[in-house]
């Protein structure tokens, strides 16, 4: 909880990351690093939230990808590490929720992860953030030059 100068405290927003994002904030070199890195800046590092889907994806993504360079065991530590970053504020989101959950805007295969995720997030209060700015529900990270419009 943050408390203002008028003394009324205020609660941040939870963002639970989705798997691209996380990638982006987690690998240095990734096109949208600076973005992600902005945005953080611009919300005064607001607390951020994975779960067993995106923690598990950042792993596939970064060892799967052969311009990453990554093994499992490295992509495992990174995230570890990243997790542990004393500048993040990080809580792991336990996964209660089952198809029955799966919002009905989800039509197509590629929408059923981002569906369970919107849905998740919102279970426990918080919001799916992605740079995806196709997924229903979700805050989409804006690019640096929004970043920094929105932090004055």
């Amino acid at each position: 909880m943050e408390v203002e100068t008028s003394g009324t405290p205020t609660l941040k927003m939870l963002y639970l990351l989705d798997v691209n994002a996380l990638v982006a904030l987690g690998f240095d070199h990734h096109e949208f690093h600076t973005r992600m890195t902005a945005w953080m800046q611009a919300e005064k590092f607001p607390p951020l939230a994975t779960c067993s889907i995106t923690e598990l994806g950042f792993v596939r993504v970064l060892a799967q990808a052969q311009g990453y360079g990554f093994s499992v065991g490295q992509a495992r530590t990174l995230l570890l590490r990243l997790k542990k970053s004393t500048s993040l504020s990080h809580t792991l989101l336990p996964d209660d929720h089952d198809i029955s959950h799966l919002p009905a805007w989800v039509k197509a295969a590629k929408q059923v992860t981002d569906g369970h995720l919107v849905q998740l997030a919102g279970g426990h209060g918080a919001v799916l953030a992605t740079l995806d700015e196709h997924i229903p529900g979700a805050y989409v990270i804006p690019r640096p030059l929004q970043a920094a419009a929105r932090s004055k």
